[in-house]
């Protein structure tokens, strides 16, 4: 009997439809080690920075099991991810169960002939994989650990800094400083309506955009009193290119801006169609097709499209770090066209299919046309309009919606007179920077060097579990507290949180991967200068107070001065008295006073109060009376400040037990509420945990999805072996 190890049950489902009866495949169920949660106890600095592994909490029954098969499998392969991470899990996996002689296998895609091709061709462990992926894993602890210890000094308890999450807030705050320092400024889009002799109307539009209302007028009243003609007509041939097959990066971009994806959503729903053998793996840098991919992906795009539509391309990464033995995200079977278990499933196979298919397909060719237009005798600037239609849609017919929609000029000559209809200005002004949405900082990131992409999407999802930014609509913008760690952390330790330096650390750790590093001198070299400077930061002064709230806002118990601090939640005001006196407003200047009424509910009339009961503080929805003895009533999240509760909140908390609608086959309700556990979905007595949705915003067919997709066991079976 032979013994195939992997990650995940899905992926060990599916391989194992490609393998004989000879061939037992079990999972691990992701890291089988890690380090203890004491920091302390983490890491042996002083003795080489070793780490101190500990079986992960769940992990024993597994490791039981996977002991007990392996002491009777004639061979064994460890067929873990092909990347960092895979190197580190197949070798915890062989230490714990004490294999001699594991042989290691590697697959960038699950298929019959990838997964065969692996088996003939094993290789060992790689240490040097393995110790990139264990330097990563001790820098984060022990930076994380001593900014983090320092920030709870400094500026409130509870709070984090890390190597590479702090320089993503970093860029964050600094947009958002940008946006606060922009001044708008007034400027005029002058178009006018025109008509040649034959043609009818069209509009063009002024090449300059003045700043000031009387140039603006005197260009119209010139324009409404000349006589307009054609100055310039110009057609040129322009080419649209495909774009590469996905990198892990590009595709959380374009799954963000069509399908409307977060990073995490994007990665947790491709890691699925990776393990059900529809896509090649999916943390990649790279932009490589492999050659018999590629003449698959050529015979079919002649077949549906035509030879001239083929044009066979390679293309080259710019990051230093990619791996060209990798390949691009790319569908396993071009041919087939619609893959997944659910819609979401499908929709990112289909935008990964037509991504890969149009990077081999020709150009698109465009005809661009440009029509200048003015009045004769009078100095005004040139108005004009630019049309272009397809020629030949080559990559386009492929991908739909990136064409885009044709517009037509008028046929015109030059010289040739024409009739005003009409002309206007609009007033406009100039707008600020755009937030970062989750797929720009991706990009942003990955063009700054910072992270790789195995972590864009878990930095992303650290600043939002540390509430250091919140969504507005689908842009990030930084907290209170996010603003005050990354003023607190450019402060004290710019030198660590820099793109330079942050992108070097980087190329550091991958220098491990390849030998060109050694993993304890590059600890070493950073640790040392890195742990004196946070304890040269200790005497520095604690963050409590953030400036003088404004005069008008006087202690509502005492009539003291107030003070502006950082809470849980954000700013609020404290009475400078404090604590001696207790009173305390909301930023916006409300009162904080327990059971006192925070507002008015516009749908029932009623009162919403946030109170302070025995299990925590929660809101309340009118008074507790005879005739309303129980009171519809929400907890406030712990990592929630009551004091920054606002009346927003409030009823948000109160919109729980959200009813989304009833099943279509049992007719019964589905629920979306908060317990224990964190959010879920519920339906007679079906409760599903919501990982990456919103459980205010889920609604009703969102929620039948998860309910289709296969529910995670909870336990495993106890076993005799003991695992230390």
């Amino acid at each position: 009997m032979q013994l195939v190890i992997v990650e995940s049950p899905t992926k060990s489902k599916t391989i194992s439809k490609y393998l004989g009866k000879d061939f037992l495949v079990r999972a691990s169920v992701g890291h089988v080690r890690d380090l203890p949660k004491s920091n302390k106890k983490a890491i042996d600095i002083k003795g080489g920075f070793i780490p101190k592994y500990e079986i992960s909490e769940g992990k024993k029954p597994i490791l039981e099991d996977l002991k007990n098969i392996a002491e009777k499998a004639d061979e064994i392969y460890l067929a873990t991810d092909p990347d960092r991470e895979g190197e580190a899990i197949a070798w915890h996996v062989s230490e714990v169960l004490g294999l001699k002689k594991p042989k290691r296998i590697v697959f960038h895609e699950i298929t019959k002939e990838a997964v065969r091709e692996a088996l003939e061709h094993p290789r060992g462990i790689d240490p040097e994989l393995v110790k990139a992926q264990e330097a990563r894993r001790v820098l984060d602890r022990l930076v994380g650990y001593d900014l983090s210890g320092l920030i709870w000094k400094k500026v409130r308890y509870g709070l984090s800094a890390g190597r590479v999450q702090s320089p993503a807030l970093r860029i964050i705050v600094e947009r958002e400083r940008e946006i606060e320092k922009f001044k708008s400024e007034t400027y005029y889009v002058i178009t006018a309506q025109i008509s040649g002799n034959k043609t009818d109307v069209f509009t063009v539009t002024c090449i300059e955009e003045p700043k000031k209302l009387e140039i603006t007028e005197n260009i119209l009243k010139l324009g409404r009193n000349g006589s307009w003609f054609v100055k310039e007509v110009s057609e040129s041939e322009v080419k649209r290119y495909p774009r590469p097959p996905f990198t892990t990066s590009t595709l959380q971009q374009a799954a963000s801006s069509r399908l409307g994806f977060s990073p995490s959503q994007t990665m947790i729903i491709a890691q699925k169609l990776y393990e059900q053998g529809l896509i090649t793996y999916m943390r990649t840098d790279s932009f490589n097709i492999a050659s018999s991919a590629q003449a698959q992906i050529i015979n079919l795009i002649e077949k549906k499209y035509g030879k001239n539509y083929i044009e066979a391309r390679a293309y080259k990464t710019k990051s230093k770090s990619a791996q060209e033995a990798h390949e691009a995200i790319r569908p396993t079977d071009t041919s087939n066209e619609n893959a997944g278990y659910n819609e979401e499933q499908k929709k990112l196979y289909r935008l990964i299919r037509e991504r890969t298919i149009a990077s081999q397909m020709a150009d698109a060719k465009l005809l661009r046309t440009k029509i200048v237009t003015n009045i004769k005798d009078d100095d005004i600037p040139d108005f004009s309009v630019t049309g272009s239609r397809v020629l030949f849609d080559g990559w386009l017919a492929c991908d739909t919606r990136a064409r885009g929609e044709d517009i037509e000029l008028p046929k015109v000559d030059i010289n040739e007179s024409l009739s005003l209809k009409n002309m206007a200005s609009e007033e406009k002004h100039t707008e600020p920077p755009s937030r970062y949405t989750e797929a720009g900082l991706v990009k942003e990131l990955e063009k700054r060097g910072i992270g790789r992409p195995s972590t864009y999407a878990s930095i992303i999802k650290t600043l939002h579990d540390r509430k250091y930014v919140d969504r507005e609509g689908r842009s990030l913008k930084p907290t209170d507290t996010g603003m005050v760690v990354s003023s607190f952390l450019e402060e004290n330790f710019m030198n660590y949180i820099n793109d330079d330096f942050t992108a070097e650390m980087e190329n550091e750790l991958d220098d491990i991967a390849t030998g060109k590093r050694e993993y304890l001198k590059t600890l070493q070299d950073f640790y040392k200068p890195f742990h004196n400077d946070v304890k040269s930061k200790e005497k520095t002064a604690k963050i409590t107070n953030l400036g003088l709230a404004p005069a008008e806002w006087k202690c509502p118990t005492c009539g003291s001065p107030m003070i502006i601090k950082l809470g849980k939640n954000g700013k609020f005001m404290s009475c400078e008295r404090y604590p001696e006196c207790k009173g305390a407003r909301r930023i916006d200047g409300s009162v904080v006073e327990a059971n006192k009424p925070v507002g008015i509910d516009e749908k029932t009339g009623l009162q919403v109060f946030i109170l302070d009961g025995r299990f925590g503080p929660y809101v309340q929805l009118g008074e507790k009376t005879k005739e309303n003895p129980k009171p519809r009533r929400a907890g406030i999240p712990k990592d929630k400040d009551m004091t920054t509760i606002t009346m927003k909140d409030a009823l948000k908390y109160l919109s729980l037990p959200r009813v989304l609608g009833t099943h279509p086959e049992t007719g019964k309700e589905i629920t979306a509420n908060i317990g224990r556990f964190g959010p879920y979905v519920a339906h007679d007595g079906d409760f599903r945990s919501l990982k990456t949705d919103n459980v205010y915003e889920i609604e009703l067919p969102r929620a039948l999805e998860i309910f289709k997709e296969e529910k995670k066991k909870r336990g495993f079976r106890k076993f005799s072996k003991k695992i230390n």
